[in-house]
């Protein structure tokens, strides 16, 4: 499995987590931690955006190389 496939599953995998354990916080206190989970996900899309740019580059630079 190549690296940034890694990267994505163990995102997805964490955001789940992520997630259960925000809602048993939540059913436990009747809180929502607002600020923690938007900070979570912004952090966890800009770094699939930055790996998505990666890949475009190396992409885009894989094609000039074949012309």
């Amino acid at each position: 499995m190549k690296f940034s496939k890694a990267i994505v599953t163990l995102v997805i995998l964490l955001n789940a987590i992520f997630t259960a354990i925000v809602l048993f916080i939540f059913y436990r206190t009747q809180v929502e931690p607002m600020t923690l989970i938007g900070a979570w996900f912004s952090f966890t899309t800009v770094e699939l955006w930055a790996l998505a740019g990666i890949k475009k580059k190396e992409v885009e630079k894989g094609d000039e190389k074949d012309e």
